[in-house]
């Protein structure tokens, strides 16, 4: 049963391995299209400021300055530009999170496997130690 876990293990620890420069270029790749869209998205928001601002000078131009609006108008920018960013970050750690944790559980599997295959010979080696020196006992 061991062995069927550990081929099991090794099995799955190799097919990711042929599959992670997939992932990786996969997670570059998804890289560039959101700085894509996000460019895209602030493009539009600049473009629909710049077409607004003059609407919305003339609108608060008896109570603001034209320059409180565009102000506004940059800070909600500047907002949405952030949360953009936040969920990228997020998405990038997650995308790292799902590539590094089955190798790691795999290597921690394999290394404890090869702990015990190695107390299992320190102890076969005390016991025969100590059954040499008993059989020395014995005969004298």
């Amino acid at each position: 049963m061991k062995a069927k876990v550990l081929n099991l293990l090794t099995v799955c620890v190799i097919t990711l391995t042929m599959l992670s420069p997939g992932l990786v270029v996969f997670g570059i790749i998804w890289e560039r299209h959101l700085d894509l869209v996000k460019s895209q998205n602030l493009a539009y928001e600049v473009n629909k400021t710049t077409k607004n601002a003059p609407t919305l000078a003339s609108q608060t131009e008896v109570t603001h300055s034209p320059q409180t609006s565009i102000q506004s108008s940059d800070r909600n920018v500047v907002h949405q530009m952030l949360t953009v960013a936040e969920k990228y970050k997020f998405a990038t750690i997650l995308q790292w999170f799902f590539l590094l944790t089955p190798i790691c559980v795999g290597f921690g599997i394999l290394f404890y496997d090869r702990y015990l295959v190695h107390r299992a010979a320190v102890l076969k080696e005390q016991v025969e130690m100590l059954e040499r020196l008993w059989q020395q006992s014995i005969e004298q």
